[in-house]
């Protein structure tokens, strides 16, 4: 109902305009996390590891030394290592997303963390609307993430860390935003680069935005790395030489994790596992390649945040593991782009979770094909209707289109 709500404000929105003041988005924003902060995770346990790295480092252990089962007894946490799925196998999560997980485990527990995430993604939803100001794009965009029940459920209910990520990503777009203001400032321009390394660590994922965000440097790339390389050379220190055991779980990850991923099981069946995933890989190089040389050309900042949004239904789309929570990148590109597929997947991903009926019933962990393909071909279904409703407007003659509401500037 609230997705319906939110295409309902979204084709409003775009026909007529919302005069919606930020105070009052950011207003119900908090208001519907604060309604889940304090609930237990039922959709994912990954936050007991994210409490149990952030105490080892508070407690002044490499949460990078030992996985937790091979951790000695430690009084009152032995309830918490058995709530940690795979606990054989030492964190993947990078440093930045360790520092995060120090301070949201001194909030305490569980919902604490959760309340320091839900605190930073409310400062995201407070960045989309600077960011769309300084774009000259209405600000009640800002609800198709702010108000998005995705973020809520997988950010204030279930905890993911993803939303961090998003913050620092939108932090450097903040900034090389700012940078194309007079005078030049080298500063904003670094700043931006050790906002994208705090992203970068804290998920790998938002790697795939660096060529956009180069875009944005306006030829002062140099500033950038700078930036970069200072901030991530801060954080990856402190966790050496134990850090590179991570990597052994990352290839785990790499080479055997699967989930909802529908043109990866069609690939995988007629070929094998390995191969799909080798041909995916290019398949979305190949996107990624399109969409950004298309955002090259048209040389705009808008144009470029667009070509984020483009890339990050992409991977979406292509990926071998689906979970929701990845889908928060997309969520907070929303507003930028006003997708109606981007939308629609974001209800969509959500169908994922049908896997925990049969497991909290039976105990069994099965994934049904349909749901897969429910969530691959509802976004590409209302692609393929919005493209429909365009050719139809235009091919109107112009008595007919003079009766349709005239299209936003």
């Amino acid at each position: 109902m609230t997705f319906i709500s939110l295409a309902c404000i979204l084709f409003q929105g775009e026909r007529r305009g919302i005069t919606w003041s930020p105070v009052f988005i950011l207003l119900v924003a908090l208001i519907l996390r604060l309604l889940f902060v304090a609930s237990p995770p039922t959709l994912s346990d990954d936050i007991h590891r994210y409490v149990w790295d952030g105490l080892n480092i508070l407690g002044g252990t490499n949460p990078y030394a030992l996985s937790p089962s091979s951790t000695p007894p430690v009084p009152g946490m032995q309830d918490l290592r058995e709530a940690i799925n795979h606990p054989d196998l030492v964190t993947i999560y990078p440093p930045a997303a360790q520092v995060v997980f120090a301070v949201g485990a001194s909030f305490g527990g569980v919902t604490g963390m959760k309340s320091f995430l839900a605190l930073l993604d409310l400062v995201l939803c407070f960045i989309i609307l600077r960011l769309l100001t300084r774009l000259d794009l209405p600000p009640w965009r800002a609800v198709l993430y702010a108000w998005n029940p995705l973020p809520v459920l997988e950010i204030a209910s279930s905890g993911h860390i993803d939303g961090a990520a998003a913050l620092f990503l939108f932090a450097a777009l903040f900034f090389l935003l700012r940078s194309r203001d007079k005078p030049f400032s080298p500063f904003r321009i670094a700043a931006a680069g050790g906002f994208f390394a705090a992203s970068v660590l804290v998920k790998l994922f938002p790697l795939v935005f660096l060529p956009a965000l180069f875009f944005l440097c306006r030829g002062a790339v140099r500033y950038f790395l700078v930036g970069f390389c200072l901030i991530a050379a801060g954080l990856i220190l402190p966790f050496m030489p134990e850090i590179g055991n991570a990597f052994a779980t990352l290839d785990v990850y790499l080479r055997n994790w699967e989930f909802a991923g529908f043109v990866f099981r069609i690939l995988r069946d007629l070929t094998s596992g390995p191969t799909a995933r080798i041909v995916l890989g290019i398949v979305f190089l190949a996107a990624m390649t399109h969409i950004y040389t298309r955002a090259a050309r048209r040389r705009s900042a808008i144009g470029t945040v667009a070509a984020m949004y483009g890339v990050a239904l992409a991977f979406l789309v292509l990926t071998t593991t689906l979970h929701p929570w990845y889908a928060l990148y997309l969520a907070a590109l929303l507003p930028f782009a006003a997708g109606v597929s981007g939308l629609v997947l974001c209800w969509s991903v959500l169908l994922a979770y049908q896997v925990l009926i049969p497991y909290a019933i039976l105990g069994q962990w099965s994934e049904q094909g349909w749901v897969a393909a429910v969530i691959f071909l509802a976004p590409v279904l209302a692609w393929l209707a919005t493209r429909g409703a365009r050719s139809g407007l235009h091919g109107r003659s112009p008595r007919e289109s003079s009766t349709l509401p005239a299209s936003p500037r």
